[in-house]
């Protein structure tokens, strides 16, 4: 995967001087329950709003067959969100969760696959690997699900997944099917 921060972006803390890195982000976004477009949407923005964080590109938007899911469980809408950043990955993955609660993310039924309001997923930073219990980067599944790696590839057709492989490799070995691309929906950047 290439990384091109934005030219425009000092990366320098104004107010101490310390330098932090831009990182290349690649951000997940699904929801199957409620206003799905609307959540989505309000993850976009909510990502654009942050401090230290430049959203660069949005994917189209696709709807697709949940996996693993609990019986009648409805339709995902995913998109990926291609950013810009300083944060560290932990404060990013903490931003992640704050937009998802924002959203009405319910993780009290402790089913690990359960309908969602909106779903916020890390897939890669930079080149950064971390595998603890507060996260794993690159995310352990993204090389599997055509629900990530397609729109992903809509927006960076050279992308990689480090220690993994190429985006379009890992795509041509996927499970496509269920996997519709929505052209009468689509994300904007405010």
């Amino acid at each position: 995967m290439t990384e091109t921060p934005n030219p425009h972006i000092v990366d320098a803390d104004t107010l101490t001087g310390e330098m932090r890195p831009i990182r290349r982000v690649v951000v997940s976004l699904g929801s199957n329950l409620g206003e799905r477009l609307t959540s989505l949407q309000g993850a976009v923005n909510a990502l654009a709003d942050t401090p230290d964080v430049w959203v660069t590109e949005v994917s189209p938007v696709y709807e697709t067959e949940p996996i693993d899911a609990p019986d009648g469980s409805g339709k995902f809408l995913n998109a990926v969100v291609l950013l810009d950043t300083t944060l560290a990955a932990r404060r990013l993955l903490d931003r992640a969760h704050a937009i998802e609660d924002a959203f009405g993310r319910d993780r009290s039924s402790g089913e690990f696959h359960a309908p969602r309001t909106l779903d916020v997923d890390i897939i890669v930073v930079g080149d950064r690997r971390r595998n603890d219990e507060v996260m794993q980067l690159p995310h352990p599944r993204a090389a599997e699900r055509a629900f990530v790696l397609q729109p992903w590839y809509d927006v960076e057709p050279d992308a990689e997944i480090p220690d993994t492989g190429l985006v379009a490799e890992l795509l041509e070995k996927s499970d496509r099917s269920g996997l519709t691309r929505r052209d009468d929906i689509a994300l904007q950047v405010q």
